[in-house]
């Protein structure tokens, strides 16, 4: 049975692949929450999808997680699906991008597959419907999954207010998530990426580090970074990161390169604008990955994205230095049997 799940995962993917891709995601993760509605539905996605590989458990920055192999965000910004995904094998599940306001994001279409590539352009721009609506959803999650709280600013508010918009996430997701990420790598916010730099950046995680020192139990914060930096603003995160002694990294988001793609160029320029995912961003995202669990001495937790589509990219994401993996284009891609398949196929660690 287990080796049919995912031939026919790739015959309803030929079918699924017809339609736009942002409207038949809504559609399937509405099909998923009806099944785990129905009486044996829980147990049905369970016992396809469940992980029972022993041996991955691990803790890091104070939480302990079932397994390594986390949802990335942008898959259920707003919380809508917390438990029904973690029928699906995940050790954790990250929410967002949530911004302090509601937002729409982009015009549409701005999501497109690149199959020949196993690829995504995405250019959502953050739409969510804001951090209060996340946080409620929340509260009333029924799994004990680990969940992160991924935040931003609005697309209105100009950079140098940004640290306000962080904040009112912060203290809005506070209570109902087990960590943060900063996300100021994506690049489909005007300006976002700016944030990036040195002394804005340090602003900004020391306001929030201050912060989250004032509550009685501090979460661990960490920042998502761009697979496009040069290794001297990997240096300067390297040491903003010390510095504000910051949880981790998450490495790394979407890049804005079309560097050595199969689909034809005309079809990538007709597309235009985005982050792209997937395949494409495994090498990068890997010696991203390297270089900072290198020049840090390992003492930086990295929370590896990019290109993990099977045991073997999830494994070689580990072995370059991180502690933790996330999927996206490639639970997309491959369907919802990854992560059972993911960590039947990776090294046992046991806690460390």
């Amino acid at each position: 049975m287990l080796i049919f799940v995912p031939a026919m995962y790739n015959l309803i993917k030929n079918f699924l692949f017809r339609y736009p891709p942002e409207s038949i995601h809504h559609s399937v993760m509405r099909g998923m929450k009806t099944i785990y509605s129905l009486p044996l539905g829980k147990n049905i996605l369970n016992a396809f999808c469940g992980v029972k590989t022993p041996g991955l458990e691990r803790e890091i920055f104070g939480l302990t997680f079932s397994n390594p192999v986390g949802l990335a965000a942008g898959f259920d910004k707003d919380a809508k699906y917390i438990d029904e995904l973690a029928c699906l094998g995940f050790g954790f599940v990250e929410i967002g991008t949530v911004t302090p306001l509601p937002q729409p994001g982009n015009e549409l279409p701005r999501l497109f597959r690149l199959p020949e590539d196993k690829a995504l352009i995405n250019r959502m721009g953050f739409n969510n419907e804001g951090a209060v609506a996340a946080a409620k959803r929340l509260q009333r999650k029924r799994s004990n999954i680990i969940v992160g709280g991924n935040i931003g600013k609005n697309k209105v508010t100009p950079n140098e207010e940004a640290v306000s918009d962080y904040e009112k996430c912060f203290h809005a997701l506070y209570d109902v998530v087990d960590y943060f990420v900063v996300n100021v790598s994506s690049p489909n916010t005007p300006n976002l990426r700016a944030l990036q730099e040195k002394e804005p950046l340090k602003q900004l995680l020391h306001h929030l580090q201050v912060l989250n020192a004032q509550k009685v139990k501090p979460k661990p914060i960490l920042l998502k970074i761009a697979p496009d930096l040069t290794t001297e603003q990997l240096d300067d995160i390297i040491e903003i990161i010390k510095e504000t002694k910051l949880a981790g990294i998450v490495a790394t988001n979407t890049t804005i390169s079309r560097a050595g793609l199969k689909t034809p160029a005309a079809e990538v320029n007709d597309i235009g604008a985005g982050g792209l995912s997937g395949l494409p961003v495994k090498k990068k995202a890997t010696e991203v990955i390297r270089y900072i669990h290198t020049h840090s001495q390992g003492r930086i937790p990295i929370i590896a994205v990019g290109g993990i589509f099977t045991a073997e990219d999830a494994q070689e994401k580990l072995d370059a230095g991180a502690s933790l993996v996330q999927v996206y284009t490639g639970f997309i891609y491959e369907g919802p049997t990854i992560v059972k398949k993911i960590c039947a196929g990776l090294r046992p660690t046991g806690i460390h």
